[in-house]
């Protein structure tokens, strides 16, 4: 049977109000003998506390849900990068005694639905088109804090935090066209003119100086594995890939050495992101680096001190980016630069190059 507090306090010779306050830390008014002996019977009773009683005396449900598009009537998918992304905002929050509901969402309105129906303090948006999170209204989301993770969305009620991807676009042109690629594939998911793969695609554009062939396919393996086996058949004369996320850098990368053609001999391939597969794969995967840690720890850090503290809500935040060279770019026409090649640039060590743009929008 499940120890109730009544049981402590017959057992101790105090009254509820007495135990409660003694386990919630508020024992001013308690004698140390008294604070003592209550404790020990905890531990020989094994009282495990309730967190819906605890939530409902604090007002609070400690609950953060961690919400994620998913179509209707189908299995909830999630990229490498949310995996990642997810891991570690688990971690950032079991650290401050938050439980995470992770909550697939297949309509826009299932977002309010959600945060009523759990009593979240907090919600962390995470793969949202950001013309879907301008629709949230104060309205909607009730009391309910909000960060949006890779947001560019103008709404009162959410707060962004994302990489400095306009930098990023601009590193991966700047990579490439100093390996003398001029005739280069940007390839990513549709994208209109805001968000994340925009962004991408106007610094990468910006540095090359020249327009690109633009492949718009969805964001996993298997789309990139159809666009590298027709690449040669369709590109002709493009000699390198860039791509707005690893998981479809290695899938282009893989079906393009399934066509036969050699990575990065003949065509160089990047991805965004720096997962830890980029390692796995052969060759190693040159990619735009963002930091996942830092990216989940400043959304939590946002939420926390607007749910906690009830300060003003921050500014966006806009992450800084880095170059990784590893071994699917090269020269034009030339070997492979070497798995262990680097670069110096900003001042970062050989095999990263390093942008100071880390800030608030």
């Amino acid at each position: 049977m499940r120890v109730t507090l009544k049981d402590i306090a017959q057992r101790a010779g105090v009254s509820m109000m007495t135990v409660s306050n003694v386990i919630n830390g508020n024992s001013a008014r308690v004698s140390q003998a008294t604070i003592e002996r209550i404790e020990r019977i905890v531990v020989e009773l094994g009282y495990v506390p309730s967190h819906s009683a605890r939530s409902l005396a604090a007002k609070s449900s400690r609950m953060v849900g961690v919400l994620v598009p998913a179509a209707d009537e189908e299995s909830l998918t999630i990229s490498p990068h949310n995996v990642a992304i997810i891991g570690q905002l688990e971690r950032e929050l079991r650290k401050r005694a938050y439980d995470v509901l992770l909550r697939g969402i297949a309509r826009p309105g299932e977002v309010a639905e959600a945060l009523r129906a759990w009593n979240l303090d907090g919600a962390v948006l995470l793969g949202f088109l950001d013309e879907e999170i301008a629709t949230f209204t104060a309205a909607s989301t009730g009391r309910t804090k909000i960060v949006a993770v890779d947001s560019y969305a103008d709404n009162p009620v959410t707060r962004g935090v994302r990489t400095d991807d306009f930098t990023g676009g601009r590193l991966a042109a700047e990579h490439l066209k100093g390996l003398g690629h001029v005739d280069v594939v940007f390839a990513g998911p549709r994208f209109a003119g805001h968000g994340v793969v925009w962004q991408r695609f106007q610094g990468f554009r910006e540095e090359l100086g020249a327009d690109c062939a633009v492949e718009a396919v969805n964001t996993t393996y298997d789309a990139g594995v159809d666009l590298g086996r027709r690449l040669r058949a369709e590109h002709p004369s493009a000699t390198a890939v860039f791509a707005t996320a690893d998981i479809l850098a290695i899938g282009i990368q893989a079906g393009l050495q399934e066509a036969g053609v050699r990575v990065p001999d003949e065509v160089s391939v990047m991805g965004f992101d720096d997962l830890d597969l980029c390692r796995y794969v052969r060759p190693t995967l040159t990619t735009i680096a963002q930091d996942l840690p830092e990216k989940a720890a400043t959304a939590v850090a946002m939420l926390i001190g607007e749910i906690e503290r009830d300060e003003a809500p921050p500014e966006s935040a806009t992450l800084d980016v880095r170059l990784v060279e590893r071994g699917s770019t090269g020269p034009v026409g030339g070997a492979a630069a070497g798995e262990t090649a680097g670069v110096v640039a900003g001042g970062g060590p050989a095999g990263t190059a390093g942008v100071g743009a880390v800030g608030a929008d």
